[in-house]
């Protein structure tokens, strides 16, 4: 396993299948960049911080869309119809 960051490291899917137990140590402490062939081909990381950036994507998506939505309802040259409008118009009810 090389340190490229003080919190990442790369290790080879060769070497992780020797070293198993010290990455899942390691990963308290780094992101760990997965490679095959020198390639990075995937992303080890603690479930706590996976957790985190989850939550934290969650949010900006929350923020696009209440954005795109503000902007969809100033528009006053386009026609807005309501959910179940929609649902109608498609078949759904």
């Amino acid at each position: 396993m090389l340190t490229v960051k003080e919190d990442t490291a790369i290790i080879g899917v060769a070497e992780l299948r020797s070293k198993a137990a010290n990455v899942l140590k390691e990963i308290k402490k780094h992101k760990i960049i997965l490679t095959k062939r020198n390639r990075p081909v995937g992303i080890i990381v603690d479930y706590g911080e996976y957790e985190k950036m989850e939550q934290l994507l969650e949010e900006v998506e929350d923020i696009i869309l209440g954005n795109i939505a503000l902007e969809r309802l100033e528009r006053k040259d386009k026609k807005t119809m309501t959910l179940e409008q929609a649902e109608r118009k498609v078949g759904l009810r």
